[in-house]
């Protein structure tokens, strides 16, 4: 076996804490860490070899196919990484990850527990099934993250088969009576638990998601082998070498809810004091044919190191990549859990968050409220409260899932305002409109 350290590469194209604690993490374990980015990548398939630039000996996956409007894109991308070097979260295991009922076949193929769930093509069929996920159910987008694309939703609540442009489904409220709203994230690493916390709902909120202003609670000793037994075989049946696997509590045992092949590590490094970090880069270490001193490793899991790694690729001289510009005025598609309308939005470069008229916000099933944001406009020395909620807005085929506002807007122009969170990803053209009073449509 060669002396030489093992080249690791870890593919991402956003600048995650997690990524960049990997990267370090290997470095710190004496081997070498390349960041596979926009800025350095290079594919090649000449002479009848493929070639990768830069080298690397083995490739840690952490494409987010969940936060991207093209995720067959970046799928395609991993996939072809992989037919040139050996990769950790192989793309079919996050595909089959990120796609909640994707992993709920495989679960359930290997008796595995989840809460009943209900996935219909038609809008019609979808609605039909309500009545057995009793007074109040979970309906899910088959693609989303950090809480987005969930809702709890009532009996008499009108849903669609689709989100915008993603799928969504049914799903059985699980949890225990009377108690805050948890749920269990455990970290898994090859066939190792590194740590669990448990996660508990922000005020307000059913989701207990960190993202979303959850509280975390160390849970690695606490937690009942059962629940831990099923995380590690949650992970290893969806084929993931890595993951954050959460499981939450019924009347009757427990149950999975996801296993994410990207999870975060801020909220278990702050409840159990773990960065699963280190560990991940010494599986990769060893499938690039080098063993680690395990002592090292768990000495680092006690800092998360997510500074700026010395490997990060400068920025490309050149881009040719021009966002798309779109005008003071655009037709854009919103879409909640009962309906989706094209209308005419306005720009507004002032405004943070995007905001939708209330009525509206109604027809298309907004929501739910989860929390309120405070605005001061105009002249007005008096801030006022405004209910937010979830809501997914299309822009010329691409989709984005913002917390929007929801206020009366009965007396403007445009039922949607475009804000920064959306507007930071184009170009804007104040000269540029679409007809102002273009009629709303139903989309099907």
């Amino acid at each position: 076996m060669s002396d030489r350290p093992v080249r690791v590469g870890v593919l991402s194209l956003h600048n995650s804490k997690e990524t960049k604690a990997i990267l370090n993490a290997v470095e710190a374990l004496g081997h070498e860490p390349e960041w596979l980015r926009h800025e350095n990548t290079v594919i090649r398939f000449e002479n009848g070899e493929a070639s990768l630039q830069p080298d690397v000996d083995v490739i840690a996956n952490r494409l987010l196919l969940s936060n991207t409007d093209q995720p067959s894109e970046e799928l395609g991308l991993a996939q072809t990484l992989e037919g040139i070097r050996p990769m950790l979260n192989a793309p079919i295991a996050t595909a089959r990850a990120a796609h909640k009922t994707a992993s709920a076949a495989a679960l359930i193929h290997d008796q595995l527990p989840i809460p009943k769930t209900a996935l219909a093509l038609s809008t019609n069929q979808l609605n039909k099934l309500r009545d057995e996920f009793g007074e109040e159910a979970v309906y899910k987008t088959a693609i989303g993250t950090h809480g987005g694309g969930a809702w709890k939703v009532g009996a008499t609540d009108p849903l669609t088969a689709k989100v915008g442009k993603r799928r969504a489904f049914l799903q059985e409220l699980v949890g225990r009576s009377g108690d805050r709203p948890r749920d269990l994230r455990v970290y898994v690493v090859g066939d190792e638990i590194i740590g669990a916390m448990f996660r508990y709902a922000a005020e307000s909120d059913w989701r207990t998601n960190v993202a979303l202003g959850g509280d975390v609670e160390n849970a690695t000793h606490s937690a009942p082998d059962e629940a831990l037994d099923i995380a590690r075989r949650a992970a290893s049946t969806v084929g993931l070498d890595f993951a954050g696997v959460d499981l939450i509590e019924g009347d009757d045992g427990w149950y999975v809810l996801e296993v994410n092949p990207t999870a975060g590590f801020k909220g278990l490094y702050q409840a159990t004091g773990t960065s699963p970090a280190p560990y991940i880069a010494e599986l990769a270490i060893k499938a690039g044919g080098r063993s680690v001193d395990r002592n090292r490793v768990q000495d680092l899991s006690s800092t998360l190191d997510d500074s700026v790694p010395s490997c990060k690729p400068g920025p490309a001289p050149v881009s040719f990549d021009e966002p798309i510009t779109i005008g003071f005025t655009e037709q854009v598609v919103v879409s909640g859990t009962s309906g989706t309308k094209t209308v005419v939005a306005k720009s507004d470069t002032g405004a943070s968050r995007t905001s939708i008229d209330l009525r509206l916000a109604a027809d298309i099933g907004a929501g739910p409220i989860h929390t309120v944001s405070r605005v001061r406009s105009g002249s007005s020395k008096q801030a006022k409260t405004r209910p937010v909620v979830d809501l997914v807005v299309g822009i010329g085929g691409n989709q984005h899932t913002v917390a929007a506002n929801i206020e009366d807007r009965t007396h403007m122009n445009h039922p949607v305002l475009l804000g920064r969170d959306i507007l930071k990803n184009y170009r804007l053209d104040v000269s540029r409109r679409v007809e102002d009073h273009a009629e709303i449509s139903d989309e099907e």
